[in-house]
């Protein structure tokens, strides 16, 4: 589920709410003081997490790839 950003047109208190794609935008504040109408915003999204040790030896090919194993299974 995403995490959108919001906008307060009366208070101008920034938050953030964590809804369902399929879920409506929320209309009002929610400090019950202000109860002011409220916009979202368009985000710039998230990158691309990259987590653990060796992400890049586990799933590329290494430099140090045996070329005896590619020479002979090109000769085939």
């Amino acid at each position: 589920m995403p995490t959108y950003d919001y906008v307060c047109n009366k208070c101008g208190k920034e938050f953030e709410l964590f809804q369902k794609m399929s879920d409506e935008p929320i209309k009002v504040c929610p400090d019950a003081k202000c109860m002011g109408p409220v916009k979202r915003l368009i985000g710039e999204g998230s990158g691309i997490i990259f987590k653990g040790a060796g992400f890049y030896e586990n799933d590329y090919k290494k430099k140090s790839y045996p070329k005896s194993t590619e020479t002979s299974s090109s000769k085939k």
